[in-house]
């Protein structure tokens, strides 16, 4: 494969991946926006619904982004190191399980932000 065709065939996955982005923006994120409207509280006043579910989310998707750059980095030097010496494979395993825990700490600090709505 020639450079010319890599390199676009990788500006064609960047903008299938921000076209697709943008649509799933626009068709999840006007109920998050109308949920501060509709949602009221035993006081009668507004909720901070909108604020809550975004900051969730929030949480959710920084530990997930980092957790992906995590493994990237982790999984390239553990394949590298069992191409050279195949006995470390389950001590490489360990290391890629310990990258993977950062989704489950964005997971536990977004169901925590959600338990307090």
């Amino acid at each position: 494969m020639t450079t010319y065709a890599f390199r676009r065939k990788v500006a064609l996955s960047l903008v299938i991946t921000v076209l697709l982005m943008l649509a799933s923006g626009g068709l999840f994120t006007p109920p998050l926006f109308a949920a501060d409207a509709s949602a009221t509280t035993e006081a009668g006043g507004n909720s901070q619904l909108m604020w809550v579910c975004l900051s969730a989310a929030i949480a959710f998707s920084i530990g997930a982004l980092s957790a992906g750059i995590a493994i990237s980095n982790v999984g390239s030097a553990a394949m590298g190191a069992i191409s050279e010496k195949p006995e470390i494979a389950s001590q490489a395993l360990i290391f890629i399980a310990l990258a993977e825990g950062l989704v489950v700490f964005g997971f536990i600090t977004a169901l925590m932000i959600l338990g307090k709505a």
